[in-house]
């Protein structure tokens, strides 16, 4: 559901993902089938961006121009937006058929349910999937997104800056939830015993489908709620695995760049006396890396207590994971075992042919180019 920039049907849209070290940009070609593109990441200026919002607009926007001619990117853009000046909503309304009068109903809920006037953001509203069982109630759900316009605008100058169009934002927790619900992992098994399926009662109501927690590892952690596609909930937190490389940075006085590569080559997984390297950095990572998923382990804890206490919340049957954290080995594994749900690594299939690391930071992007 992306915020609408005067966007129309084009065959190549680049994702354009900005986070709080890196910038990533995925071109997604729709020509019947969806293919990947050029891509390309790089790193921004420190101080570029502060939680999400542009802070350094001239440092961002030529780090972003730099991106795209070095790998011959097209100007269409999407970009995601991931902040706290983002809010998403799930609203439970009666059922209403008409859009007109919907779309009245939903602005008039939203100014009750939403931190922040309707007259200073952008605001999109959609519907969500029919639910059996509030149909028989008379009831229906709606997600709605309000982002500061002041936000907004600081975004779009950038990327303008940068000699792109911008033809559309998004949350970016929607472009994850694009990427990732349909991977080839996500297909359900068939029925066991399809005789039986075959007799059962085709009139009764279909069973509400569990739902799936999608989460992206990056620079911060990124969440999102979804249900057959449908996001019903979504949350950022700034910390992410950027923070665990400052501590370390800090820590063993290096520079951020080989904080994140220790991160990488040391990981959660093997014994920390057969990993390679000045044992002390080692040690170190090692401790800065149980620290830090521990810590983000809180952070979903948080977000799914949080969501468990919503309207109409639906059981979660697996969290699937991306980013940069998702490829740090045993990074998974030990938020499975944290956490206690099934944890697994998606990824798009179009992203099959990249590398683990590349593949991981680009499915964001990804999905922010895919079309709805």
């Amino acid at each position: 559901m992306a915020l609408s920039l005067g966007a129309r049907k084009i065959n190549s849209i680049v994702g354009l993902d900005i986070e709080a070290a890196t910038v990533a940009a995925t071109e997604v070609v729709t020509n019947g089938d969806i293919s990947l593109g050029r891509s390309g990441v790089a790193a921004i200026p420190p101080g570029a961006t502060r939680e999400g919002e542009v802070s350094d607009s001239e440092a961002l926007s030529g780090a972003i121009k730099e991106l795209f001619a070095e790998h011959k990117l097209p100007r269409n853009v999407r970009v995601g937006i991931a902040n706290q000046r983002v809010v998403v909503r799930t609203l439970r309304l009666p059922f209403i058929d008409d859009d007109k009068e919907l779309d009245a109903a939903v602005r008039f809920q939203a100014q009750e349910d939403l931190a922040m006037p309707l007259e200073q953001s952008v605001f999109d509203w959609q519907r969500l999937r029919p639910n059996p069982e509030l149909r028989a109630e008379g009831k229906m759900d709606v997600v709605v997104v309000a982002a500061r316009r002041e936000m907004v605008g600081d975004l779009v100058r950038v990327v303008r800056d940068a000699g792109l169009r911008p033809v559309g934002l998004d949350v970016s927790a929607f472009g994850l939830i694009r990427a990732l619900s349909k991977d080839t992992d996500g297909i359900q098994p068939v029925a066991s015993d399809p005789a039986a399926a075959a007799d059962a009662d085709a009139t009764a109501p279909a069973p509400v489908s569990q739902a799936k927690l999608f989460c992206s590892l990056g620079d911060n952690t990124n969440l999102a709620v979804a249900r057959e596609g449908d996001c019903l909930f979504t949350r950022v937190s700034t910390f992410g695995i950027e923070g665990i490389a400052q501590r370390l940075a800090e820590r063993r006085e290096l520079t951020l760049e080989h904080a994140r590569q220790w991160l990488g080559h040391v990981g959660v997984e093997a014994p920390v006396e057969t990993v390679e390297g000045d044992p002390a950095i080692v040690q170190a990572t090692r401790e800065s890396l149980e620290d830090g998923v521990a810590k983000l382990a809180d952070e979903m804890r948080l977000s799914l207590d949080y969501y468990g206490t919503q309207e109409g919340a639906v059981s979660i049957e697996e969290i699937v994971v991306c980013g940069p954290g998702a490829v740090i080995a045993g990074v998974p594994a030990r938020l499975e075992q944290l956490l206690g749900y099934a944890i697994r690594v998606g990824r798009p299939p179009a992203l099959a042919g990249l590398d683990a690391a590349d593949a991981a930071r680009l499915t964001l992007p990804f999905g922010l180019g895919l079309e709805e």
